[in-house]
């Protein structure tokens, strides 16, 4: 089993819900996020910043602020990681900075608590 995280703009959520629902994913979790990529801050603006120029943390007040987004997370078997990923990616490719990230990691074991079924039967 492997456990996909996507951070994803918020007026992509309803693509991102409709996509994993069109690969078979109809339980996933949703919170809200907020956070910035490194491709945000200019290296010259941090530079003044270091070098104490009062315009230069001024202009990083502004963009090094963090934005909201949305953060999807979902446990999957091995074998739909990658339809999950690539749904996920339709979903919020703009080709713009702040599409988002995708994460995926091993999960070890699931239980459900109802049911008390383990791993894979356990998310199925």
């Amino acid at each position: 089993m492997k456990e996909v995280i996507a951070v994803v703009r918020i007026n992509k959520m309803n693509q991102t819900k409709q996509a994993l629902t069109d690969v078979g994913v109809d339980a996933f979790f949703a919170r809200e996020a907020q956070g910035r990529g490194k491709g945000f801050i200019n290296p010259k603006v941090l530079e003044g910043v270091n070098q104490g120029y009062e315009e230069a943390a001024a202009i990083l007040g502004e963009k090094g602020k963090l934005y909201p987004k949305r953060m999807v997370t979902v446990v999957v078997e091995d074998d739909k990681v990658a339809d999950v990923v690539q749904s996920i990616i339709k979903a919020n490719q703009t080709g713009k900075p702040g599409d988002g990230k995708i994460f995926v990691m091993p999960i070890l074991d699931a239980v459900r608590v109802r049911t008390k079924e383990t791993g894979t039967a356990a998310i199925a």
